[in-house]
């Protein structure tokens, strides 16, 4: 299994790389990384290269998606998606191998 990008967040991500004029090979990276009051955060960037050998590569509604392989036991499973709402609007994460995540949802261990 690997990291999910939802339509919704496709839609999003295309909407945002179209209105930054950004490079036809840009992709969107996924990642962890340490920190927040429960240990991990999620990131989400957008890059222009990809490693095959340190990548995962997904094509996700159209969007060029990256995940580092050594983030699979973090991410494995893990739904990346978007709401646009009148209480929120974002992009989230809805990950199976979370144990326990901080009240404000912006951190979480394994």
């Amino acid at each position: 299994m690997a990291v999910i990008l939802s339509e919704r967040a496709a839609a999003e991500v295309k909407k945002i790389m179209t209105d930054q004029n950004m490079p036809q090979e840009t992709c969107l990276r996924v990642g962890v990384k340490g920190g927040g009051c429960s240990g991990f955060s999620y990131s989400l960037d957008f890059d222009t290269t990809a490693n095959e050998q340190r990548d995962r590569v997904i094509d996700a509604h159209g969007v060029k998606m990256v995940v580092e392989k050594k983030f699979d036991p973090y991410l494995d499973g893990t739904v990346v998606d978007f709401h646009d709402g009148l209480d929120k609007r974002g992009f989230f994460f809805e990950n199976p191998n979370v144990t326990k995540s901080c009240g404000c949802g912006s951190s979480f261990q394994v």
